[in-house]
């Protein structure tokens, strides 16, 4: 077995690929019901995985449905993220008590002891296996890792937690609602990047999944697995299954250079418009998988003892998320929307060379205003067109 090479597995083989994984040392991070919802989540057992369920996704509404079949993979984007596990929402950086004992803190509830006054974040204890990464969610891995891991000045902490990631992607085959990878270029299907990638089946031939090695890790788990090499007219019917999918995408970004776009409608009464209806609760980018901000808060406890530095996520659309000595600079929903807007869609490329959106559709669904960033980067689109005829 080599990179490249493909093989297929039954269902009792996925289960099994959990369990080696596992006892290769692995942390099992993978999709499991909760809450009514399909969240990511560490996998004690193959048994967590969601098999039979599905998710109905529109603007503002997510459901999860019992299908006829025992899928384990077809659902689209659920509320969370990878992101969650390489850069957490809520990091305890360091504490410091009265007798200035300064320690650093890693990733868990018990700091370790700082050198000197350096903060550096430990490495965490087990290398994570990440278990049905999309192609959007694969994109915005790599995007996360050219924000906080590239360049002169890399995240340490996020560096340690992306060590010796093991990723195991998974195809596409039923695209939600609300996804649009197919016009962002992420999906559905996954092309590089992964040291395994499973394309799920079921049929009259059973429930199988064909698995393509990317890397030599994957070779190394993919040897202690049952499967056997997978014919051609099995490689072209998974490979047929994922190219169509991305004909029945719930939507998709106008065809248009969205950067020039933006740029010329600063002015425009489309932002007003849809500042009507945002909320600004932030939850856009809480639940994006490549909002990267953060802020700090130092707090202490009653008797003024003991203080601690904690790094949580923050979102553009926070009052104070632009406040100078002076006052907040967008203190206008209308203005705090086109800022994340503009920066997702436009001046990410001035900076990380790429677009900071990948099509998952988080941000619809999980709108409380079911507000559609396809459908409003359309009207700009449509608005900029009138005014180019007008001129003519």
């Amino acid at each position: 077995m080599t990179i490249g090479d493909s093989v297929t597995i039954d269902r009792d083989g996925l289960d099994q690929l959990v369990v080696v994984l596992q006892e290769n040392g692995y942390r099992v991070i993978g999709p499991t019901m909760r809450d009514n919802a399909i969240v990511l989540d560490e996998l004690d057992t193959p048994a967590a995985l969601p098999a039979g369920w599905g998710v109905h996704t529109e603007p503002g509404r997510y459901r999860v449905y019992r299908r006829a079949d025992q899928a384990v993979f077809a659902h689209s984007a659920g509320p969370g993220s990878w992101k969650q596990f390489l850069h957490p929402p809520h990091r305890l950086i360091a504490r410091l008590d009265a007798d200035l004992n300064l320690e650093a803190a890693g990733d868990g509830p018990t700091p370790t002891p700082a050198t000197g006054s350096s903060s550096q974040p430990s490495q965490p204890d087990r290398p994570s296996a990440f278990l049905g990464v999309r192609g959007c969610d694969m994109a915005a891995i790599r995007i996360l890792e050219r924000v906080l891991g590239g360049d002169a000045y890399p995240d340490s902490a996020f560096a340690a937690r992306c060590a010796g990631l093991f990723i195991v992607a998974v195809n596409c085959t039923e695209p939600g609602g609300v996804c649009f990878c197919a016009s962002m270029g992420t999906g559905p299907g996954v092309s590089a990047g992964y040291d395994l990638a499973l394309t799920e089946r079921i049929d009259d031939s059973g429930h199988r999944f064909l698995v393509e090695v990317g890397s030599a890790a994957g070779e190394r788990i993919l040897a202690e697995l049952r499967s056997h090499p997978a014919t051609q007219a099995e490689i072209a019917d998974a490979r047929a299954e994922v190219a169509a999918a991305a004909g029945r995408m719930g939507r998709s970004m106008p065809d248009a250079d969205l950067r020039a776009v933006i740029r010329e409608s600063r002015e425009s009464p489309q932002w007003e418009d849809v500042a009507s209806r945002c909320l600004t609760c932030g939850n856009c980018t809480m639940v994006c998988p490549t909002c990267f901000c953060t802020t700090t808060e130092d707090v202490t406890d009653l008797t003024g003892d003991h203080a601690e530095r904690w790094e949580r996520w923050a979102s553009c659309f926070e009052l104070d998320f632009s406040h100078l000595h002076g006052g907040s600079v967008r203190q206008s929903g209308e203005s705090r929307y086109r800022q994340w807007l503009s920066h997702k869609l436009g001046t990410w490329y001035d900076q990380f060379g790429s677009s900071g959106c990948v099509g998952c559709g988080r941000c619809i669904a999980w709108c409380p205003a079911g507000i559609d960033l396809t459908a409003e980067m359309g009207r700009l689109v449509e608005l900029r067109e009138e005014a180019d005829d007008g001129h003519r």
